[in-house]
């Protein structure tokens, strides 16, 4: 009888031992999972964040004002452009022709109004 009650603590302990290291793999495996979705949400922070950073200095880069250096390019493409206008106009036929009037639509519109007025 000594023998059968030895064996059934034995079988208990092999029962729980073996439980045991189910759940240890289980729980390793869980790990690993839990640690692989953490490291993806890392990176995507780290990619929008890195993102963000780039929108932001494109930002200011839009709003910042022109500095001396950016004048100075500016006045030479300027100067440049009005060169090449100058060797266009040149090799234009020269016509005379009459100088456009500069009338704005407002006083277009306010001028037939008027006129509307006087006839009606």
């Amino acid at each position: 009888m000594a023998k059968r009650s030895q064996q059934v603590p034995d079988a208990v302990r092999d029962a729980v031992e073996r439980t045991i290291q189910a759940t240890v793999g289980s729980a390793q495996i869980t790990r690993d999972r839990a640690q692989e979705a953490v490291d993806e949400i890392v990176r995507g922070a780290g990619a929008s964040a890195e993102s963000l950073r780039e929108r932001i200095a494109e930002a200011f880069e839009e709003r910042r004002p022109a500095s001396h250096d950016d004048l100075k390019e500016i006045r030479a493409e300027l100067r440049a452009i009005v060169k090449r206008l100058d060797a266009i106009e040149k090799r234009l036929p020269t016509t005379k022709r009459a100088p456009a009037k500069k009338t704005s639509t407002a006083k277009k519109s306010s001028a037939a109004s008027r006129s509307r007025k006087t006839k009606g």
